[in-house]
């Protein structure tokens, strides 16, 4: 176990697309103890599940979680996670990695991986992860975000429009275009800065919350995974997708 990181857990019930859903069961289990169980496989230190929601909160400190209690006015799971980070107390150079609640399925390994990615990169404000897409619809899908990076593997951009734009089929284009995963690591300190920035157009336009750092100059590190990931939960659809994958091999992947 890292004694330099901490993994916090941003759950809110109000979801839009998929209200309540880090209570939403597949296999007889909530999301949130899913994601929770991968976080805490991971071996990079405490992990804290952080809401605005007695209902989450009652049903994490049931199956032993850490809670931390925060405000219903939040941005973005970024901006509660930096609120968590100072109630907590954490120091300014501890990396924090935020597993997003909606994670199903999410390889333990990956926790560490995106930790890693951070703390051997002084020049980096945050690291997160991403995926080759292979499949049509995903590339389509507004659901699914999207990651451009450079030659060093930092973002260019992300969206939820198919970039990088090609008029073939994805077995055709010049650059294979990559899934963005949802798992990030900050310094601490970073945490103070970001809450403190302006929303950007291209942060609201997009309800993306990592354009926030990019329009301020911020670099973000993105790896390509090091395993398989599993499903961001958004919809219906997704629910019922990762309800069938369990159901498939008998239980939560997780397990």
């Amino acid at each position: 176990m890292k004694d330099d990181c901490v993994v916090i857990i941003p759950a809110r019930y109000a979801a839009t697309r998929l209200p309540g859903k880090p209570l939403l069961e597949i296999q007889g289990k909530p999301l949130i103890r899913h994601v929770h169980e991968a976080a805490a496989a991971g071996a990079v230190g405490h992990v804290y599940i952080a809401t605005d929601d007695e209902r989450i909160a009652a049903c994490a400190a049931g199956f032993g979680a850490e809670v931390v209690r925060t405000a219903a006015t939040h941005a973005s799971g970024t901006d509660r996670i930096a609120e968590a980070a100072a109630k907590l107390g954490i120091d300014d150079k501890t990396i924090v990695v935020n597993v997003q609640g909606d994670e199903y399925g999410l390889p333990p390994v990956l926790v560490t991986q995106v930790a890693d990615g951070l703390r051997g990169r002084p020049e980096a404000a945050m690291a997160t992860l991403c995926e080759v897409l292979t499949d049509e619809a995903d590339y389509r899908n507004p659901n699914v975000v999207k990651v451009v990076r450079d030659v060093n593997q930092y973002a260019l951009y992300f969206s939820r429009s198919p970039v990088p734009w090609s008029d073939r089929p994805i077995s055709a284009m010049a650059v294979a275009p990559l899934r963005h995963i949802g798992i990030y690591a900050y310094r601490a300190g970073f945490l103070k800065i970001y809450a403190a920035l302006s929303r950007p157009p291209l942060e609201v336009s997009e309800r993306l919350e990592q354009l926030r750092a990019l329009h301020h100059g911020y670099r973000i590190h993105v790896a390509e995974a090091a395993a398989p990931c599993g499903i961001g939960i958004d919809t219906p659809e997704d629910l019922e997708r990762a309800r069938g994958l369990a159901a498939a091999v008998g239980n939560s992947p997780l397990t």
